[in-house]
């Protein structure tokens, strides 16, 4: 068997290639989630460090990335009009990674393994559509939406389809060509010809692009100036002109709001959807690895507990583990945690040595190796596959990918888990017992044989078919092969046996006497 030290040697090359790559994605995303939050630009920078080299360490998950999400970025944003204090809601983050952390130890994180299968794939199928619409503004040179946000309604009033109705009617043709010779070099450059020779397999196809996109944009600067990029079409990081400027960026919680009811509100909000959106990321994560690891949701919750305690001591928006980063890594060749941790380090050493540099990375380039991110988690085949499992599987699915579509990822979280927890009931209704009917003599018997687990949710349809009964007839119910019958059940046989007299219904009761009612009912 494979060791984990034999593992990180045998994929450190491409760990390091993936985490290069994640690295130039998670970038903008930071920032654009700093942006969307109200928060100080470099907030989402820290918390980009932290996810990658904090809870990369301490997480349980071999692929998992772990940054800034848009989910929490809402909360943020109305915590820091209300409060007016970004230092005040640091001790909010605080506070969230010792909730998180007490969720870890009293075994929170097992919810994540009733998340329907379908769903997760609906999640999944949907972030890649929400890349793919949220980076045509930035491909095609408008960039007044915020990276990172995946809402569909913005705060200007406007929505994803009205922006991108707004970018084709005013298209940037310099970014454009830009995204259109990065997708170019992407899509060639992982070709399995060129994956045969070992430079194309060691060197990014992402990096290839980034750097043809710089060159690209030079050459506008030179020779064409009416394709020449604006500053908000690239990469904006704050940069600092020295060491101690640069330790200014950080900010402190102020602890003497701790006592404030408000603030605690606020940390059990981002408790709840930074743990959300972790556990099912991790979920997601795991159906993403080539490998099919399991990891530890509990262990995950404490590292991304001790994340975001890190992260609000510092001046850190709160951290969970993002499905976007987590699939750019894997896609890209992540196969370890050296990949996550990389990230995080190479982001620490570029903010702090070579911002002015990063500065040069045009948007549209980014967009381009969002886009095939996006066409991996959402492509046809994937939908085909769940359509051939049939409607239990395909509605909750495609429910899941609209509502993401259409409001955000919490809220398809919620309502994609309600239509797959709905058919699971459904079928728990149906299967409570079995019946057949049998005429002997003149004689009409119906036989119900129960389920060895029958419990509340078989109610109404147990009651339904014991009332639709007809007189005159002999009933057997058999629970001899039952495990565990709710008391309810036997509730609703009791009423039966009671009623079957005035309908001259001749009632056989195999498995149910008293004492085995007993018995039964305790060992459930």
């Amino acid at each position: 068997m494979e060791t984990n030290t034999t593992s990180y040697k045998k994929h450190f090359k491409t760990d390091l290639s993936a985490g290069l790559v994640v690295f130039l994605i998670a970038l903008p995303l930071c920032l654009g989630i700093s942006l969307a939050s109200g928060a100080p630009l470099f907030a989402g920078i820290i918390s980009g460090i932290v996810g990658g080299i904090v809870v990369g360490f301490l997480s349980g998950s071999s692929i998992n990335v772990s940054g800034p999400a848009a989910s929490v970025a809402l909360v943020i944003y109305t915590a820091v009009q209300t409060l007016g204090s970004y230092e005040a809601i640091l001790v909010a983050v605080v506070l969230a990674g010792i909730f998180q952390i007490i969720l870890g130890y009293i075994k929170a994180g097992t919810v994540a393994y009733f998340f329907p299968n379908a769903m997760i794939k609906g999640i999944l199928a949907s972030i890649g559509l929400v890349l793919i619409l949220k980076q045509i503004p930035h491909a095609l040179g408008i960039n007044k939406v915020f990276e990172g946000v995946e809402s569909f309604n913005q705060a200007d009033g406007s929505n994803t389809f009205s922006t991108i109705v707004y970018t084709l009617q005013n298209i940037g043709w310099g970014s454009t060509i830009i995204t259109l010779v990065s997708l170019a070099i992407i899509i060639l450059w992982d070709r399995p010809q060129m994956k045969k020779m070992v430079f194309f397999q060691f060197f990014p196809s992402a990096l290839a692009a980034v750097i043809a996109a710089i060159g690209l944009s030079a050459l506008y600067n030179f020779y064409f100036p009416e394709l020449v990029l604006g500053a908000d079409n690239l990469v904006q990081l704050p940069s600092a002109a020295n060491f101690g400027e640069f330790f200014g960026f950080f900010s402190f919680p102020d602890f003497s709001q701790i006592g404030n009811p408000q603030i605690i509100t606020i940390a059990l909000s981002i408790t709840f959807i930074a743990s959300l959106e972790t556990l099912l990321s991790t979920e997601a994560g795991d159906k993403l690895d080539p490998y099919k690891r399991k990891t530890s949701t509990n262990r995950e919750l404490k590292a991304q507990g001790i994340g975001n305690i890190v992260a609000g001591l510092i001046g850190g928006l709160p951290i969970t583990a993002v499905i976007v980063r987590t699939s750019a890594n894997v896609n890209s060749g992540g196969r370890t945690k050296t990949a996550t941790i990389t990230h995080g380090l190479i982001m620490l050493v570029c903010v702090a040595l070579i911002p002015t540099i990063l500065n040069l990375i045009p948007l549209a380039a980014l967009s381009a190796v969002l886009f095939v991110v996006g066409y991996k988690l959402t492509s046809y085949p994937i939908y085909k596959s769940v359509f051939v499992q049939g409607k239990k599987q395909f509605l909750p699915f495609i429910i899941t990918i609209v509502t993401v579509l259409f409001t955000d990822l919490i809220t398809g979280i919620i309502v994609g888990g309600t239509v797959a927890v709905f058919f699971v009931l459904r079928d728990n209704y149906k299967n409570a017992y079995l019946y057949n009917k049998v005429s002997h003599e003149g004689e009409e018997k119906t036989i119900i044989k129960l389920a060895e687990e029958v419990t509340f949710l078989n109610k109404a349809d147990i009651m339904l078919f014991l009332d639709h009964i007809p007189n005159n007839h002999t009933v057997v119910i058999d629970g001899s092969k039952s495990i565990f019958i709710h008391p309810d059940i036997y509730d609703i046989i009791d009423d039966f046996e009671q009623g079957a007299q005035y309908k001259n219904i001749k009632l056989e009761l195999i498995g149910l006497t008293d004492r085995n009612k007993s018995k039964v009912f305790w060992v459930g």
